[in-house]
């Protein structure tokens, strides 16, 4: 399992991804589930992955394939006039990928087969978008009444997204919510692990403007992890306690 968050601001796009990867509880590997590409001055295309290991794998290495000879090649996320065509045929690249891998085991292998990727980028002279892709190939685009998507294990962070997103919060903030919910989802599940990589992409800025990974001595994660242990045990005390005693009429 894994778990990776795309969100969209007014200033630009902010996407986090866990690295775990496993197939039972001893056999835990880190593998990347964020890549980018980036034109300066034309675009940046970024996605993330979730699912079945060998499936995004393949699907990755054939859109790094066709971005090392643009010339051999029909370069979809070089060449692609918009990021609503780059979500489809990247939607299109994952469909066939489990198809193929379908066909050579039989029905049986269908659900061993699934993933879904969150796209997000920007091409010069347009905004910027985020999609979300289904197993089926299909996609949904982000809006501001849907500011973000999630990939992976969503459940146990997504309560913090809904009471802490505002669209006109800044970079720092952002980052800062994230890593809440990912540590609440850290806590909760173990198939989500550290390293975790950042992206920010700010608006009309090709390359991004910020790239880091948190691993398990980061001090400023660690710090975030357990001042925010302190403040849910706070809050927790500071509501109205609760009588067994019946009030009396």
């Amino acid at each position: 399992m894994t778990y990776c968050v795309g969100m969209m601001l007014n200033r630009g796009l902010v996407l986090m991804s866990d690295t775990r990867t496993n197939s039972g509880v001893d056999n835990i590997s880190v593998f990347r589930k964020m890549y980018s590409w980036s034109v300066p001055g034309d675009r940046i295309i970024a996605v993330m992955t979730a699912g079945n290991l060998a499936t995004t794998q393949a699907v990755v290495s054939q859109l790094e394939e066709r971005t090392k000879a643009p010339d051999e090649r029909d370069n979809t996320l070089l060449k692609a006039p918009t990021m609503f065509q780059v979500a489809t045929d990247i939607g299109r690249l994952l469909r066939a990928t489990i198809d193929d891998r379908q066909a050579a085991n039989g029905h049986q292998g269908e659900a061993r087969f699934s993933a879904s990727i969150i796209v997000a980028g920007q091409i010069a002279g347009m905004e910027p978008r985020l999609f979300m892709i289904y197993p089926e190939g299909n996609f949904i685009e982000a809006s501001w009444d849907t500011p973000f998507f999630q990939i992976g294990e969503t459940k146990y962070g997504r309560p913090i997204l809904l009471r802490g997103y505002d669209r006109d919060m800044s970079f720092e903030d952002s980052v800062k919510l994230l890593m809440v919910s990912f540590d609440s989802t850290l806590k909760a599940n173990l198939s989500v692990g550290l390293p975790l990589d950042l992206m920010v992409i700010e608006n009309n800025n090709f390359i991004p403007i910020h790239q880091y990974r948190v691993t398990a001595d980061d001090p400023y994660f660690n710090a975030i992890s357990s001042s925010w242990g302190d403040a849910l045990k706070n809050a927790f005390h500071s509501l109205p306690d609760y009588s067994f005693k019946s009030e009396q009429g």
